[in-house]
């Protein structure tokens, strides 16, 4: 059997160029092929997929740029930070009688002769960073960083790793001569009056931002990354959305320009933010991509899964948040409900004299937190929470924190770039607010909106985004909980729970493969489908009524919640449809809780 005439990893434009040579022999046209794929993307994914390529792919990352090749394929996993629009490129052009395509390439060769034919071809351009809050855990395994090139670097390419690996230098990653394709010295071109192939880079996100800072904190194994669509709808790529993409890597450290030589740089690129330095964001030429949930960031267990196993899974989980809450079981059973929680955009009738309400957030806020017993239960439950969630986040709450930063994103029009604020997060995050060291004190204007920001994405999952002429609604799915001395007054929740421990003994601690099935259950759990079937439903419409006449203060959102803890009360237990049973749970733990809270004013 003959080999293919290239190697999609190490020569992947090579797939490209070989499949667009067969597409125009066999009688295309160059038109025909604009905005469409020729095939190659189908050689991609038989060798990623069909043929197991795609565990040789190596991961990008700040380590990984010390060694990979340039135009090799590459694995990158990250959130859409900002979406920067389209990029017009050459995309073919004729040379003699002979079409050559410049797709998934950086910098746009063209005809000797400029009456040649060219095809102007559209590429999307989204700028990608490190999930905001993403665990150590998440992080790809060693292994996955391995070099697969190693066994053909040469001599001169080994002491050049070295070297660069001592200095932690950022300087040429391949010899010349040793690139698998040969890349062009990328200008812009201009031919009547249009633009090609402009630079969009964006700095890398350093490693000393901190928590106050306006930009989420990245892993130091990070980098951020210009991702290029081809073929690809709109509709498939969402702002926030964390997705895997496998591409062609591209860098020419020659494409620094000085930054003090404004006039070459005006000549350049029409954007200043498109000059930064290439050799910090890399790009990647996609060629496949896959939309990440939170079920594909956690690895199955080695369990049979049947009901009692995941009933034992659930019961040891409520047993351990129960002793890292001191004992205290209620709390736990709320956070585990909690945690099972996510934004839903569809709605459940109750004909129980309210209208159509929103199932599926369950934001907490437990009570009787304060600077002492914060230290060792309050800190425990967020490391336990960032064992078990892959995104987390916390923000410890002041008045002078909320007057100096801006959580919301906000557009830079001198750079046209989207500026991330801490509340643009990825779909499935979590986010713990410390109410304990807020003390007394006077919100400016900018407080003010601080405050407003966070509680119109609690209660409705939206985050207004600042583009200073208006305002925009951009969907979120965030769990909040609030750990505060009493009521939170700035962040009003779906549940209110004081919190009582009875001992101070620390949890014991939990093996590797328990924190898999944890893990697993919530991912899994959660993102399962769940109905009310008729006759259970008339029954939960009867308790409503019969709550809201025993109780005339019972609101619309009481009885959104209700629901929501029923939903979330049978997915714990891996139940589709609400069951009686799990829905005098429900009732129970409304019951306890309402003892507790009027027990303790």
């Amino acid at each position: 059997m003959v080999g293919l005439p290239y190697d999609c990893l190490a020569n992947p434009l090579g797939a490209v160029r070989s499949t667009f040579d067969k597409a125009m022999s066999s009688d295309s046209s160059a038109a025909a092929l604009d905005g469409k794929d020729w095939g190659a993307a189908e050689v991609f994914r038989q060798f990623l997929f069909d043929d197991g390529g795609l565990s040789q792919v190596p991961w990008l990352s700040s380590s990984t740029m010390k060694w990979v090749q340039p135009n090799t394929l590459v694995r990158f996993r990250g959130m859409i930070q900002d979406m920067l629009g389209n990029e017009f490129y050459v995309g073919a052009y004729k040379d003699g009688d002979k079409w050559i395509t410049n797709k998934f390439a950086d910098g746009s060769h063209g005809p000797s002769d400029a009456s040649s034919d060219v095809r102007i071809w559209e590429r999307r351009l989204l700028y990608c960073t490190p999930v905001p809050g993403q665990n150590s855990w998440v992080e790809c395994a060693p292994d996955a960083m391995r070099n697969p090139y190693i066994s053909a670097m040469s001599p001169l390419r080994e002491k050049r790793q070295r070297e660069d690996e001592a200095t932690e230098s950022d300087a040429d990653m391949v010899e010349p001569g040793h690139a698998i394709e040969d890349s062009p010295n990328p200008k812009k071109m201009r031919e009547d009056g249009v633009a090609f192939e402009p630079f969009n880079l964006q700095k890398v996100v350093t490693e000393g931002s901190t928590s106050n800072s306006s930009t989420p904190p990245v892993e130091r194994n990070s980098v951020s990354c210009l991702v290029k669509i081809y073929d690809s709808p709109e509709s498939d790529l969402k702002l926030n959305e964390v997705f895997e993409f496998v591409g062609i890597f591209t860098f020419d450290p020659d494409l620094t320009v000085p930054i003090d030589d404004k006039e070459v740089m005006d000549d350049f690129c029409e954007d200043e933010l498109l000059c930064l330095p290439p050799s910090k964001v890399p790009r990647l030429h996609c060629v496949v991509h896959r939309k990440l949930g939170p079920s594909d960031l956690v690895s199955s267990p080695h369990l049979e899964l049947t009901t009692p196993v995941i009933k034992e899974i659930r019961e040891a989980l409520i047993g351990h948040l129960t002793a890292v809450l001191g004992g205290d079981r209620l709390p736990a059973e709320y956070i585990l409900l909690h945690l099972l929680s996510r934004h839903n955009d569809y709605n459940v009738q109750v004909h129980a004299r309210v209208d159509e309400v929103a199932v599926g957030k369950l934001s907490l806020n437990l009570t009787c937190f304060n600077k002492e017993n914060m230290s060792v239960f309050g800190n425990n439950l967020k490391l336990v929470i960032g064992s078990l969630m892959p995104f987390t986040e916390c923000l410890p709450l002041t008045v002078d924190y909320l007057n100096s930063v801006t959580l919301a994103p906000k557009k830079d029009y001198n750079t046209n770039r989207l500026v991330s604020g801490l509340l643009q997060l990825a779909e499935g995050s979590h986010l713990t607010i410390d109410e304990t060291p807020l003390q007394s004190g006077t919100l400016n204007s900018g407080g003010l909106e601080n405050a407003q920001v966070l509680r119109s994405m609690m209660e409705s999952q939206k985050v207004h985004y600042d583009f200073t002429y208006y305002k925009m609604e951009m969907p979120a799915d965030v769990q909040f909980l609030i750990l505060s001395e009493g009521k939170s007054n700035i962040l009003p929740a779906d549940l209110v729970l004081p919190f009582h421990p009875s001992s101070v003994d620390p949890a014991s601690g939990v093996d590797g493969e328990m924190l898999k099935a944890w893990r697993w259950y919530l991912a899994t759990m959660k993102s399962l489908p769940h109905s009310i079937d008729p006759p259970l439903q008339k029954a939960v419409e009867d308790d409503l009524v019969a709550a809201r006449q025993a109780d005339r203060s019972l609101s619309r959102e009481d009885f959104s919640r209700w629901l929501t803890m029923g939903r979330l009360m049978s997915v714990s237990f891996g139940a589709t449809s609400l069951s009686m049973e799990h829905w005098q749970m429900v009732k129970e733990l409304e019951r306890l809780r309402k003892n507790r809270f009027q027990g303790n004013l």
